[in-house]
């Protein structure tokens, strides 16, 4: 029934061990260290970057040192990374919403650890339904999982990987420690006016991470933020306080802040909710498809398979499951009590049971649905907060159909407050399940191409899963107290500037207390929605005349986000599409087709090198928060006075534009293997 790939390289790995000791080791190691980087940037700007390929070069120059190491052990750290990608992404996407609506005061270590881990594991449980359908899937292009398993066929290029990328991760600390530390180069310029009744200005920030990651990113997504920052801080600013007013006696800068707050970021709510739920309706059909399959895959468990198709059996996903779905059903008994959320004990159980249906149910769907996006466009631009979003949606009008008879939100917001933090903590364990499934899936695919074992690879998996989920709620709450995060801070007094946004949790926090405290403001949602709706009737004629599309989600991010955050992805983006306009010349003066699935070697080492930038500015930002949290100030390591922010303003647009400049001409560099083009 299936076809199998690569059977030469399954018969020649046959014989190589996977699960070593010093591939164990160090998958952990750098999944740990890769799930602090990534914990950083997504709630600095909402988004994490692969972290597959960055482990995979770590991997290969580290194995060098070894007298005997082969790729399968390369293959199990590469898996493990996800670990480090996947966790940390589904919790940042939804814990901080409790502390945002302030039901937490701090991340609860062992709840944290608890969600994250188990969550996870049901997520690489899961995957084992529906690995073999999707990776045999022909029309998935698989373009990051593809890409790994090249790689590691191609892997005595590793020395030549490493540089750019050992570069970058030096250039983006030391910015990152100029930049955040010393106070020697901005973190963002901005201007802004009160004009009569209007309030109108502008900003950019100066982020190296961020730039690297819109790099990464790509032009389209750049495009999407673009019209999301029109829309929102160009048009939105000035409209909405000439319409609305703003509280007198606030600077410019601090009305404009007043303007997003109260309105445009509902609007940018608006489009990430209706651009997730069109994302589903687009989708239903390869999640049907991907459950009927998964079926089959259950009728065929006592069928013998190649060791590169062995899945962790069946019985044991479900044994599992079961067991788990049971463990989470005291977590929240634990978690939540009866007077919590102001109903009978019946009831309480009732509530609690629908709770884990749904997150079990919707669990597999999604993940269905998430192994599907990462075969069709990559982990990285897998819509997970959308995906989300909808699941939160669901569960909150569940809960809301069922509770509004007994609880008067209306009177009783801490009946609201109790009940909405629920339903986060239902979305986190569903969105570490989906997440987790996808990234699993990506993986597989890489791991196929070299003769991977797949039941290994979900095992060095649940050993990773383990090790971030006892780190990440650290780091966390070493990044809260240095920071803040959502615009709640652990103490008065902290720089608004630096705060992490952590916008998808942002997004949970403020949907689910608005359904239940009756506080929604339609009209902005409605605003959001429409630009929503216009923006997928774009993406349409887009694909259909010119096969390319802008996502509807990173154009809500545009608007929800702060310009300091946004425009170093713009920036980014950009250099990206100026990049590939030069290679394609090279191409089209050659008379030459242009394969997209083949990178001209600058375009790897421009890849490697934003890779290393992304890396080595987060963790400074992971390490910085020590100083900052000791010190409980930002302002611990700053060597010059605020008199000198026009000379660092000045010095972060030099240092901006020679980082695009390095880029640039990184990915538009030839050598010898290029030279056909």
């Amino acid at each position: 029934m299936f076809t199998f790939e690569n059977n030469k390289n399954a018969q020649m790995t046959s014989a190589v061990p996977e699960l070593t000791p010093k591939a164990i080791i160090l998958s952990v190691i750098i999944a740990v260290f890769l799930g602090a980087s990534n914990a950083f940037l997504g709630l600095k700007v909402g988004t994490t970057v692969a972290a597959s390929i960055p482990a995979l070069v770590i991997a290969m120059a580290i194995f060098r040192f070894f007298p005997k190491h082969n790729v399968l052990e390369t293959n199990i750290v590469q898996c493990a990374s996800s670990a480090g990608e996947g966790v940390t992404a589904s919790v940042i996407f939804t814990i901080p919403a409790l502390i945002i609506m302030h039901y937490w005061t701090k991340f609860n270590y062992w709840d944290t650890v608890f969600i994250a881990a188990i969550g996870s594991i049901i997520g690489v449980l899961f995957s084992g339904l529906i690995r073999r359908q999707l990776i045999h899937d022909k029309t998935l292009p698989f373009p990051e999982g593809i890409a790994i398993g090249e790689v590691m066929k191609a892997s005595t290029d590793s020395e030549r990987s490493l540089k750019p990328m050992m570069l970058g991760g030096f250039a983006g600390a030391t910015i990152g420690l100029c930049q955040t530390g010393f106070c020697l180069f901005s973190q963002a310029v901005s201007s802004w006016i009160i004009q009569g009744t209007t309030v109108l200005g502008m900003g950019v920030g100066f982020s190296p991470a961020v730039i690297a990651a819109g790099y990464i990113c790509g032009i389209n997504v750049a495009i999407s933020m673009f019209i999301g920052v029109i829309l929102g801080w160009v048009l939105g600013i000035p409209l909405l306080s000439h319409h609305y007013g703003f509280t007198a006696g606030l600077s410019a800068a601090e009305s404009a802040k007043e303007i997003w707050s109260n309105y445009v970021r509902y609007i940018g709510v608006g489009t990430m909710l209706v651009g997730g739920m069109w994302t589903l309706i687009k989708l239903i059909g390869p999640i049907g498809k991907a459950m009927i399959t998964s079926m089959r895959a259950f009728k065929e468990k006592d069928y013998v398979l190649e060791r590169t198709e062995y899945d962790i059996p069946f019985s044991i996903t479900l044994k599992w499951t079961l067991f788990l779905s049971a463990i989470i059903f005291l977590f929240l008994m634990f978690m939540f009590h009866p007077t919590d959320l102001g109903i009978s004990t019946p009831l309480y159980f009732l509530i609690l049971a629908i709770c884990v249906l749904y997150l079990v149910a919707a669990g597999f769907i999604f993940s269905s649905l998430a192994g599907y996006f990462n075969g069709l466009v990559g982990a990285t631009n897998c819509p997970a907060s959308g995906l989300m979003a909808s699941a939160l949606l669901g569960i909150t009008a569940l809960l809301l159909l069922i509770l509004v008879p007994h609880i008067n939100f209306a009177i009783h917001v801490d009946k609201g407050l109790a009940t909405a933090a629920l339903t986060i903590v239902v979305v986190a364990f569903g969105g570490t399940i989906m997440i987790m499934a996808g990234e699993t899936v990506q993986v597989a695919k890489a791991g196929r191409m070299v003769g991977g074992t797949p039941w290994k690879q979900q095992v060095i998996l649940f050993i990773s899963i383990i090790a971030v989920s006892l780190v990440l709620p650290l780091i966390l709450q070493l990044l809260f107290n240095a920071y803040g995060i959502g615009g709640v801070y652990p103490r008065p007094g902290m720089s608004q500037l630096q705060t992490l946004s952590a916008p998808q949790a942002g997004l949970m926090a403020a949907v689910s207390q608005a359904v239940f405290n009756h506080q929604i403001p339609w009209n902005m949602l409605g605003i959001g929605a429409l630009i929503a709706v216009v923006a997928i009737i774009n993406n349409e004629f887009l694909y259909r005349f010119f096969k390319t599309r802008w996502p509807v989600l990173a154009i809500g991010l545009g608007i929800y986000l702060s310009l300091d955050a946004t425009t170093p992805m713009i920036i980014g983006g950009i250099i990206s599409y100026f990049v590939n306009r030069k290679v394609s010349a090279r191409y089209r003066a050659l008379n030459k087709p242009i394969d997209e699935n083949h990178l001209t070697t600058g375009m790897q080492n421009a890849i490697m090198l934003a890779c290393g930038i992304v890396a080595g500015s987060t963790l400074m930002g992971v390490v910085l928060a020590i100083p900052f949290a000791i010190k409980q100030s930002t302002d611990a390591l700053k060597i010059v006075s605020d008199h000198f922010t026009p000379i660092a303003s000045t010095l972060s647009v030099i240092t901006t534009l020679l980082l695009c400049f390095w880029i640039y001409h990184s990915g538009t560099q030839k050598d010898h293997k290029d030279a056909a083009i």
